[in-house]
């Protein structure tokens, strides 16, 4: 019934220590980075190397599901594609979805 003053020491004595308090909270977020975050930076720097290499001849597909063929690459971040016979439209190198079927470059004469 009475707790004696040695008792009531030898009950603190277990407390964890800070270090173990947030090491849940360090393995939450080293699992979001290895799941999460680290494949979309893949993701964004394959992207970012496939529109550097778009170039004339190959055919693309923008976010938007069109299909065209690239005339022209332009130094403003934009390329122009033909969808159909004679119908070009300038399009963000960024809209870019994929490259469906890449050309190989022109032997030089």
């Amino acid at each position: 019934m009475f707790v004696t003053p040695a008792d009531a020491q030898a009950a603190g004595a277990g407390a964890p220590n800070a270090a173990f308090q947030f090491l849940p909270l360090i393995a939450i977020f080293a699992i979001m980075y290895f799941l999460m975050i680290r494949p979309q930076q893949k993701k964004m720097k394959e992207h970012k190397a496939m529109i550097e290499a778009v170039r004339r001849g190959d055919e693309v597909v923008t976010a938007g599901g069109i299909l065209g063929k690239v005339v022209k690459v332009r130094e403003d971040a934009t390329v122009e594609v033909e969808i159909a016979d004679g119908v070009k439209v300038k399009v963000q190198k960024a809209t870019l979805a994929g490259v469906v079927s890449k050309t190989e470059p022109a032997a030089d004469s």
